[in-house]
């Protein structure tokens, strides 16, 4: 029988932070995909199976164009219109507009050049991890280190002013961490689209070192590069640090694993990955079929609009032994936390980059680390918001 999901949930089990909500497990259990009815009535599908996320991350047949993501998968937007992305907002785009804007890119992210910052990403985290040392306990470990460490490599590699980071930070975090009103998450996104488009006027009369200066040497437009800086400064910015301050918690709430980390540097890579699938921060994305496709055993008509799990997907017990349990010596890879196919993250090797440096440096400098209140009150995300994670980590340690 075909199983139905008549409303995502808006909240995590008690006691289970880090696990999907219990609708999508049980979801899963009846099979990789499921109908989904939107809170505007219209029947799409919820794809929860490791195999069928991958097959349409991976499909063409499948659009990531904005203007067809007119089904929002916890609001009711009965009514009104998606326009299509800006300029350069190229995530939200099909090929081949989507590519002009990639390939300049795919260079500046690659595994080499993203190796090459290792020793300044080194800088920033020490540079952190003193000032949490000196100021001594409580801290709170996302305004502290989980935050501004991406932030400001993320920043530094786009040529953003020092002085300007802390103000764009803000705005950044208005309009992705799901709990802001409509007036203010206008206001912050209009705020860091004037922002962008001063940046770019500034790098192209005066160059400096940076990937956006880089960029305007080409025959991108103004408005064509400040919707790729948005792009590439909102993904850098959030999904890193809900990583660093979600691991951490993680790790703090899995004392043998912690252990297991601290004991043995060499097993970082691994961890690192473990960490990536069992979060999975980025927890959905959102596809429209452009024609009909058959897809496990089902017809997803032609402008239906379909919700993939990637956070079931790295828990599918058909992929993954036990895949409820943190082990950051699982040997099976693959997850699609960075999604797959033509759209997965430009920038998963910087972020791998930074989680290699910072958990181990953090977990090393502090061996009393742990929760500074209990872990039910650490307050998470709310599951709208687009990257899930914790608003703050109150940690502290023997000083």
């Amino acid at each position: 029988m075909e199983h139905t999901v008549t409303a995502l949930p808006a909240e995590r089990r008690p006691g289970r932070p880090f696990d999907p909500p219990a609708e999508l497990i049980d979801a899963r259990r009846h099979g990789p995909i499921s109908r989904y009815v939107f809170p505007d009535g219209h029947r799409g599908w919820l794809v929860t199976g490791y195999d069928l996320v991958r097959a349409v991350l991976a499909d063409p047949r499948f659009s990531s164009r904005k203007e067809f993501m007119i089904h929002h998968p916890f609001i009711d937007y009965s009514g009104m219109e998606a326009p299509p992305a800006s300029p350069g907002e190229f995530i939200l785009m099909d090929d081949p507009q989507h590519s002009r804007y990639r390939k300049p890119l795919m260079g500046k992210f690659t595994v080499r050049r993203m190796r090459l910052l290792t020793e300044r990403i080194e800088q920033i985290t020490a540079e952190h991890l003193d000032a949490m040392e000196k100021a001594g306990p409580p801290a709170d470990l996302v305004t502290a280190f989980a935050k501004p460490i991406p932030a400001i490599v993320i920043c530094e590699l786009l040529g953003v002013p020092y002085e300007d980071r802390g103000s764009f930070q803000e705005h950044i975090d208005s309009f992705l961490n799901g709990e802001t009103d409509e007036e203010t998450l206008i206001t912050a996104y209009t705020a860091t689209q004037d922002y962008l488009a001063e940046l770019v006027a500034a790098k192209r009369a005066d160059p400096t070192d940076d990937v956006l200066s880089d960029l305007t040497d080409s025959d991108l437009t103004d408005e064509e590069l400040r919707g790729m800086s948005l792009i590439l400064l909102a993904a850098g910015l959030d999904t890193t640090a809900n990583m660093l301050a979600l691991g951490t918690f993680a790790l703090l709430r899995n004392p043998g694993q912690l252990a297991a980390l601290r004991a043995d540097p060499a097993l970082t890579d691994r961890a690192v990955e473990e960490l990536l699938r069992y979060l999975s921060v980025a927890k959905m994305f959102m596809r429209t079929a452009l024609e009909d496709v058959e897809l496990g055993g089902r017809t997803i008509e032609a402008g239906t609009t379909v919700v993939l799990s990637n956070h079931t997907a790295n828990r599918d017990p058909e992929r993954f032994t036990d895949p409820h349990v943190l082990d950051l010596r699982r040997e099976e890879g693959g997850h699609v936390a960075f999604g797959h196919g033509v759209h997965q993250c430009l920038g998963q090797q910087l972020a791998r980059v930074e989680m290699r440096v910072a958990f181990p440096a953090l977990v090393g400098r502090f061996p009393t680390l742990r929760l500074a209140v209990p872990a039910e009150e650490v307050a998470l995300r709310p599951e709208i918001a687009d990257i899930f994670g914790v608003r703050s980590l109150p940690v502290t340690w023997d000083a």
